[in-house]
């Protein structure tokens, strides 16, 4: 007889909090022992509530009402056609117990706050006075690796989710392999970059599903790139999670794909906006769409004087060559942390055209933060977008690419060939304003909502996309 999988469970969650011996009752101390006492514990309490600025974060997923319900029957009927979906419930050592040490996730600083609320992050509000004032309350600052944490919360509440793995068709893994292998990227071990993936394996297989398909109608969300997770050997950079025997069958949902593996599907990095319903996401894209461009285009990040021939360096001149009637740019070193989502915001919002070059890898977030306000994104590596996000982004040709972004090949820019003022320049007022109505109308499939039921009315968001995309894959198979 086969072994059942345990079903996900949040209350599981309740073990990342310090469990404490309950108190005595201190009712038969007389009453100035007991005002004694009192005031003691006041004290301390009184600095911890500053300290954390009366909101100390959340860091537990939301709690449901029911979570190991199953759907009922009409709702399967009427929108679970393509299949349902079976969440693991993993032991705490792959995803609750790396939350709760969030605090050393990062070697250089704590991850708590990042990774509060849900995933969210703390609420932005530095964003007060450059996004609509009924809108605030949707933005965050959000983390680009947050991912895991955010699909885990939606997938818990999933319509379509059963407790029954017989029934199901498709098997998610809530794994956080990207906050794992994250805390030790930058250490020279590899056994401990490894080890939680390995184990997580180990696991897995044992599981009856797992043993009826070898993986292939599994699922996991990766919440950093896929190099990091792409190690050969003992040396080089990140975790051989993906090269693991067992993955090869896996469907990754990962903020950037290796575009030679077939098994990675590119989703949108998560932004700061995380609206509850489809009123809020036309609110923001009414604010957008209308927003008056003053500027032709322009650029924010870092130059990399390390690097031979930095292209953000060109990037620089281009922009200053260009003139402030016509580009403007932001340089993260000249710019404080805790200000650059306020300042980037600002500057997007008064573009037409944002330039992307690479980041780190070819892919950055930054090009979904410019096309959440409404710019077209200009990119110069056809890894950065074309082919990494197919299931998000209209692709498969250059008419389709060029209804919504702009391909200058940074070759030409570096040896004088083209000039990107000039390239956009040739665009005209009108081809640009349909480019830019065509990337609002993209923005719901770029978000990830803040309700657990999605956004509604129809309107799919950037998890949306995925889990029925999932589906698709599977059923085709």
């Amino acid at each position: 007889m086969e072994s059942r999988p345990q079903e996900s469970n949040l209350n599981e969650t309740k073990n990342l909090l310090p469990q404490h011996p309950p108190l005595k009752s201190p009712a038969f101390l007389p009453c100035w022992q007991l005002l004694t006492v009192v005031c003691f514990l006041l004290v301390p309490l009184r600095f911890f509530l500053s300290a954390c600025n009366l909101s100390s974060p959340r860091l537990l997923l939301p709690r449901l009402d029911n979570p190991s319900r199953p759907p009922s029957a009409n709702t399967i009927t009427d929108s679970c056609s393509s299949g349902l979906i079976f969440v693991y419930d993993l032991p705490a050592a792959f995803n609750a117990d790396l939350l709760a040490a969030c605090d050393e996730l990062n070697p250089w600083q704590s991850l708590c706050v990042a990774l509060s609320n849900g995933g969210f992050g703390p609420p932005a509000g530095e964003l007060a006075g450059v996004v609509p004032a009924k809108l605030l309350p949707y933005w965050y600052s959000t983390d680009q690796f947050s991912l895991e944490l955010i699909f885990h919360r939606r997938i818990l509440a999933h319509g379509c989710r059963t407790a029954d793995p017989s029934a199901a068709a498709a098997f998610y893994i809530p794994f956080y392999a990207g906050l794992s292998v994250g805390k030790h990227l930058w250490s020279g071990d590899a056994f401990s970059r490894d080890r939680d993936s390995a184990l997580l394996l180990r696991w897995i297989k044992e599981q009856s599903p797992w043993k009826r398909s070898n993986g292939s109608d599994h699922f996991i969300t990766l919440g950093r790139i896929s190099w990091d997770f792409h190690r050969s050997g003992n040396d080089g950079w990140g975790g051989s999670f993906l090269n693991m025997g067992g993955m090869e069958k896996v469907t990754r949902l990962i903020i950037e794909r290796n575009p030679s593996d077939n098994r990675d599907v590119g989703v949108p990095y998560p932004t700061g906006f995380h609206p509850r319903t489809a009123a809020e996401v036309r609110q923001w894209q009414r604010f957008v769409l209308n927003r008056n461009r003053s500027t032709l285009f322009g650029f924010a990040g870092a130059t990399r004087p390390q690097v031979k021939d930095d292209f953000r360096g060109f990037l620089f001149k281009e922009c200053k060559r260009a003139g402030k009637g016509k580009c403007r740019s932001l340089n993260w070193w000249e710019v404080r942390r805790q200000n650059r989502s306020a300042s980037a915001m600002r500057l997007f919002l008064d573009l037409t055209f944002c330039l992307q070059p690479k980041g780190d890898s070819y892919t950055r977030r930054s090009m979904f933060d410019c096309m959440l306000v409404g710019a077209v994104p200009v990119v110069f590596w056809r890894h950065s977008a074309y082919g990494q996000y197919e299931w998000y982004l209209p692709g498969s040709s250059e008419e389709r690419e060029g209804e919504w972004s702009v391909f200058i090949d940074s070759r030409e820019v570096k040896n004088g060939t083209l000039s990107v003022k000039e390239v956009l320049e040739g665009i005209g007022e009108k081809r640009a304003r349909k480019m830019r109505e065509r990337v609002v109308e993209m923005i719901p499939r770029l978000l990830y909502a803040a309700a657990e039921e999605g956004l509604g009315e129809g309107m799919q968001d950037a998890f949306d996309v995925a889990v029925k995309g999932v589906l698709r894959r599977f059923r085709g198979q």
